[in-house]
């Protein structure tokens, strides 16, 4: 049962545009507690009396309560909530390696994720920054001979010039979901 409350549910604000992806557990809380509704399939909001009274399809992700299952929501539509995500890009070695694509910056490989590392263009030790147009992902071979010289020191040449990425809220969202459900698609469209 610990495995079916982590799975991702996305959120909705009170104006349909999805904010955040949370875990089951959260979504039943938050249904439980009336602070959203469940949809269904055919876009219909449940609150939690009525949701727990739907029967669970073979397709459904269930949790075993005391008189049957309860199916778990893809998408609940929260009733007071009406901000929308911020749409700024946190620089993280995760979001890097997402811009990059996970492939070297120099030699344009795809190793092993534990074979990549964080490089600064301009090496710290000159005062490079780490900032989205100073940082790329390098795998270790590179990043070492590369050492704390400029990429034309090292006569390296970079795949693309660093840039901050512009996301929608939909990648966003999806960088952090570890599945995507077909029920989601016409929110994360609209984002």
């Amino acid at each position: 049962m610990g495995d079916v409350l982590t799975i991702p549910v996305l959120v909705l604000n009170r104006h349909f545009e999805a904010v955040q992806l949370t875990t089951a557990r959260r979504a039943f809380v938050l249904l439980y507690g009336d602070a959203a509704h469940a949809l269904d399939d055919d876009g219909e909001t449940h609150a939690f009396d009525t949701w727990r009274m739907l029967p669970v399809r073979a397709q459904d992700d269930a949790v075993p309560i005391v008189g049957g299952h309860l199916r778990v929501p893809r998408i609940l539509h929260l009733h007071r909530y009406d901000r929308t995500p911020r749409l700024t890009v946190r620089l993280t070695r995760r979001n890097l390696m997402f811009r990059d694509a996970h492939q070297c910056q120099y030699c344009g490989k795809r190793p092993p994720l534990r074979e990549l590392n964080i490089d600064h263009v301009l090496p710290r030790s000159r005062g490079g920054m780490d900032s989205w147009e100073n940082l790329v992902t390098a795998c270790r071979v590179c990043n070492l001979r590369k050492g704390w010289k400029t990429p034309d020191e090292a006569n390296m040449r970079l795949a693309r010039r660093p840039f901050r990425p512009k996301w929608s809220t939909c990648a966003q969202l999806l960088l952090g979901a570890s599945s995507r459900y077909k029920e989601w698609d016409p929110f994360l469209k609209a984002s």
